[in-house]
């Protein structure tokens, strides 16, 4: 991970562009009395996000496997499930 001020960045972007991409670096863009930003390749991005949706999905399982061990469940047919979906 690399800390960079902003004119630093400016002045270099390409280089620190191919930081990010080529050589998987996080670089975090410090600007003097403003809030910092982080520059990453879109392929780490996608991986963050990846990560972030599937932990979510995986705390819902959580939650419903909770829910049917404390007898929490609704039990319905086919024909009302699909009565349901035509509503």
């Amino acid at each position: 991970m690399l800390a960079v001020n902003y004119s630093t960045i400016r002045n270099n972007l390409k280089t620190y562009c191919d930081k990010a991409t080529d050589m998987y670096e996080t670089v975090i863009v410090t600007r003097k009395d403003e809030k910092n930003v982080v520059l990453l390749s879109l392929e780490k991005y996608n991986a963050l996000i990846k990560a972030a949706s599937n932990a979510e999905y995986l705390d819902m399982i959580d939650r419903s496997m909770e829910q049917i061990a404390q007898g929490k469940i609704v039990v319905k047919s086919m024909d009302e499930l699909e009565a349901m979906a035509n509503e």
